[in-house]
C-alpha cells in the first residue's frame, strides 16, 4: 500500500465547500470533493450525529475540516451565513424543508451569496408525494427497478446491493456532477443555483441503457434471464473447491474461446450460441470451477483474455498484485481505505488528513475563512 502523503492539491485546489453535517450520501459527496483538493468545512452539530461510528473512523470525514455549530441556537443559523458568504459551494441532506426551518435554507444562502451552489442531497427528491417520508437506499432502488434486476433466480427476491447502487452511486455522484456543473456555470455567469439531487433521480438515470436494451427487445423485465444478470453461463459467478468464488465475463467470442481453452472444456465451445444448451454449459462450467481452488483458478487465468477474476473480500482487495501495484489503496494512521479517485496528471487528489473530528478546526476556520462568529460557538458548552 501506497503511505505517501502531499501537501494540498488537486484539481479543486481553491473551492470552498460548506458540508451541513449529515450521515451517508451526503458526506462522501463532500468527500469526494475534498479528495479532489476542495477545502471542505463541516458543520457538526454538538453532541455529534449520533450514528455510533467512532469519528476517528469515519473515512468519509476524511480531507476535511470541520467546525460546532448549534444552528438551533439563536447565533448558530448567522455563523454558517457567514461561512456560506465566502463559500462556493454548500451541501446539505436534510429532508425537505428542515434547512429552510433552521435558517440557512437556498433563499437565505442565496441571498448572502448569489454565486453560491447550493446542493441538496435526498432519497426522494424535493418534490413528489414520498418527498416528506423517510427512507433509505433499498426503498429507493426499489421503487425504480434497479433493485428488481439483482439476483440470480428469477423466481426469488431479490439480491441487495449493499447500499451502493443508490446512496453512493445514484446518490453521492449524481450530486458531484451536479454540483461541479453548476460551478462551472456560476464561475462563468455569475450566477448560482440550487441542485436537487434525488436518489431516485439518479438511479434511474443509471438504468438508460438497461431501458434501451428493454426497448429493443435485448432484455426481458425479469431478473436472472439476461446477458448481464447472471442469466448467460459466460458471465457469471462460480464456486471454486475451496468455497471461494471466480467471476466470469468472457461476453465477446475471442475473449469467450480463451476462456473455454483454460478452462477445458474446448468442447462446450459451440454450446455459447445454442440457448437451449445454456444449461448444459452452465452446469459443465460450474463443475471444472469446482474441481479447483481459487488460487489455482487465479493462477491459470491470470495474465490472459479470458475475463475471469477471483472474487474477494474487502480486507482481501487491497493486496491484489493490480492494485497494489496502482495503489488503489492507501494507508493512513493504520487504517487501509481506497485512495483518491479517478486519478489527474496535472493537479492529483491526495489524501492530505484523515476523519475531521467535530470541532477540532473552528478557530482555525474562523481565522483562515474570516469568520470570527464560530470562535464564540467553539466557546459555547455542548
Amino acid at each position: 500500500m501506497s503511505t505517501t502523503h502531499t501537501a494540498r492539491n488537486g484539481p479543486l485546489s481553491g473551492v470552498r465547500v460548506v458540508e451541513l453535517a449529515g450521515i451517508g450520501p451526503g458526506p462522501f459527496a463532500a468527500m469526494l470533493l475534498a479528495d479532489l483538493g476542495a477545502d471542505v468545512v463541516r458543520v457538526d452539530r454538538p453532541g455529534g450525529a449520533g450514528i455510533g461510528i467512532d469519528p476517528a473512523r469515519d473515512l468519509t470525514n476524511r480531507n476535511k475540516r470541520s467546525v460546532l455549530v448549534d444552528l438551533k441556537a439563536e447565533d448558530g443559523p448567522a455563523a454558517v451565513l457567514d461561512l456560506v458568504e465566502r463559500a462556493d459551494v454548500l451541501v446539505e441532506g436534510y429532508r425537505p424543508g428542515v434547512a429552510e426551518r433552521l435558517g440557512v435554507g437556498p433563499e437565505a444562502c442565496l441571498a448572502r451569496n448569489p454565486r453560491l451552489v447550493y446542493g441538496r442531497m435526498t432519497g426522494w427528491g424535493q418534490d413528489g408525494p414520498l418527498a416528506p417520508t423517510a427512507g433509505h437506499d433499498i426503498g429507493y432502488i426499489a421503487i425504480t427497478g434497479a433493485l428488481g434486476m439483482f439476483g440470480p433466480d428469477p423466481d426469488g427476491p431479490p439480491t441487495i446491493p449493499a447500499n451502493l447502487v443508490g446512496d453512493y452511486a445514484g446518490g453521492s455522484l449524481y450530486l458531484v456532477i451536479g454540483v461541479l456543473a453548476a460551478l462551472q456555470h456560476a464561475r462563468t455567469h455569475g450566477e448560482g443555483q440550487v441542485v436537487d439531487a434525488a436518489i431516485v433521480d439518479g438511479t434511474a438515470h443509471l438504468t438508460t441503457m438497461i431501458h434501451a436494451m428493454l426497448a429493443a427487445g435485448g432484455w426481458q423485465d425479469r431478473r436472472g434471464v439476461n446477458l448481464l444478470d447472471g442469466g448467460c453461463p459466460f458471465y457469471g459467478v462460480y464456486e471454486t473447491a475451496d468455497g471461494g468464488h471466480m467471476a466470469v465475463g468472457a461476453l465477446e467470442e475471442r475473449f469467450y474461446a480463451e476462456f473455454v481453452r483454460l478452462l477445458g472444456a474446448e468442447d462446450l465451445a459451440a454450446a455459447r450460441h445454442d440457448l437451449a444448451r445454456w444449461p448444459e454449459l452452465r452446469e459443465a462450467v460450474a463443475a471444472r470451477f469446482r474441481s479447483r481452488t481459487r488460487e489455482e483458478w487465479t493462477s491459470v487465468f491470470e495474465g490472459t483474455d479470458a475475463c475471469v477474476a477471483p472474487v474477494l473480500s474487502l480486507r482481501e482487495a487491497p493486496a491484489h498484485p493490480h492494485l497494489a501495484a496502482r495503489a488503489t489503496f492507501t494507508e493512513r494512521d493504520d487504517i487501509p481505505q481506497p485512495a483518491p479517485a479517478p486519478r489527474f496528471s496535472a493537479t492529483p487528489g491526495t489524501l492530505r488528513t484523515g476523519p475531521a473530528l467535530p470541532g477540532a478546526d473552528t478557530a482555525e476556520v474562523a481565522r483562515d475563512w474570516a469568520v470570527p462568529a464560530l470562535k464564540t460557538q467553539e466557546s459555547k458548552p455542548a
